[in-house]
């Protein structure tokens, strides 16, 4: 017999309920709080309704911090556990009655009856939950970089007040030269009035010996000419912007250790395709997971969002298919920004990429295109366990 525990995930309290395949109520809706001593009560209730003969079933919806600590727990105990998507839920919820219903105890009860009914469910392996770390590493250093790209962008609007023609003279305002330049001096008129030989030592240290006095002349003779204006707070500000990104580049510095060193303990085949790095393949693999959970490329595809929507009715039918961009924004984000370096240093992907460029479709469509090929290349490498292999 079958054992199917359905489990609705708080923050401080857990709602449950117990069914058989038979569709006996063996545990109605209870709830446990969120510690030690509630998952204990669980587990042994659990017991309780099971013999050593039943296959138990335990699901839980995906609700990100809130479920790791029970997840933890119940596969730290052998039992064979689902995590489903909350979308998927609803939808059953709703397939169920008409009524517009929905409370803890409710959806306890349709997670139970979930597991039952679905037998395309897979369930959630060891494998996905101690990836779980690296999937820690990879966001938090998204939102690292997010958060250094805003500041990044502060810096540009700034000088742009305050000493607007300096971009013209660096290849970019974001280096280390011109960094130690506006944190010692961020205005035009402190440029101006700083000692060309300040200058000149500042920018060769700064540059590692690439800007020397000429650069230092250059940027002094524009200072005094510039229409920069005056304003001490903004000044302040650029200081402290300029301070905040070299914080962050160290975090990321630190962060992108730890990814290094689990990535070398996965030896990951997937990081042998020219232009994919560590730190996307990183992302890639965190997003995913277990590979073995996916039967196909395409339902990887799906997974990920990348699958084109359809709709038909009678008729009508939708010409242009759009995305349905449901699935992991980080696995996407890593598949598209990945994609665009595999079709620049592989020449099978250029050449498709070309090719869709050449039907007439726009670059982005293109791209996505090339994503998809890119995913079931991926797949294939994870399942085979083989290293890349261009073929000319």
């Amino acid at each position: 017999m079958m054992i199917s525990v359905g489990i609705d995930v708080s923050k401080d309290k857990h709602d449950c309920f117990i069914v058989s395949s038979e569709g006996e109520v063996l545990a109605d809706a209870f709830m446990i709080p969120n510690d030690i001593d509630g998952f204990h009560c669980l587990l042994q209730r659990i017991q309780d309704c099971a013999t050593p003969q039943d296959k138990i079933k335990v699901g839980l919806e995906a609700t990100g911090h809130y479920s790791y600590n029970l997840l933890g727990f119940l596969l730290d105990n052998g039992l064979t556990t689902y995590v489903l998507n909350p979308l998927r839920t609803n939808l059953y919820r709703k397939s169920l009655s008409l009524r517009k219903t929905k409370t803890d105890r409710v959806d306890a009860r349709t997670i139970a009856s979930m597991l039952l009914s679905d037998a395309g469910l897979k369930p959630y392996t060891d494998t996905a939950y101690h990836n779980e770390e690296l999937k820690s590493l990879t966001r938090y250093r998204f939102d690292k970089v997010q958060e250094r790209a805003k500041l990044k962008s502060s810096v540009s609007r700034l000088v742009c007040i305050l000493f607007p023609e300096l971009e013209k003279l660096v290849p970019s305002l974001h280096i280390a030269s011109v960094y130690a330049l506006l944190e010692e001096f961020p205005s035009a008129k402190q440029v101006a009035s700083a000692h060309l030989t300040r200058l000149k030592a500042l920018l060769e240290t700064a540059s590692k010996g690439r800007y020397k006095r000429d650069m230092a002349l250059a940027i002094r003779n524009a200072a005094r000419n510039s229409i920069g204006s005056r304003m001490p707070a903004k000044s302040l500000e650029l200081q402290h912007t300029i301070r905040l990104i070299r914080e962050l580049d160290t975090e990321i510095t630190e962060i992108e250790e730890q990814i290094q060193s689990i990535m070398d303990e996965l030896h990951s085949p997937i990081t042998t395709i020219p232009g994919l790095g560590f730190r996307m393949a990183a992302m890639i693999l965190a997003e995913v997971g277990d590979f073995s959970r996916f039967d196909s490329p395409d339902r990887l595809l799906a997974y990920a969002g990348m699958s084109p929507s359809t709709y038909q009715s009678g008729q009508l039918k939708n010409c242009y298919s759009h995305m349905e961009k449901r699935g992991s924004r980080y696995l996407r984000y890593a598949l598209f920004n990945t994609t665009k370096y595999v079709c620049h240093w592989d020449t099978n992907f250029a050449a498709y990429l070309a090719k869709k460029r050449a039907e007439g479709k726009h670059y982005n469509v293109a791209i996505s295109h090339a994503a998809k090929k890119l995913v079931r290349l991926i797949f294939a490498m994870e399942k085979s366990g083989t290293p890349y292999h261009l073929t000319v």
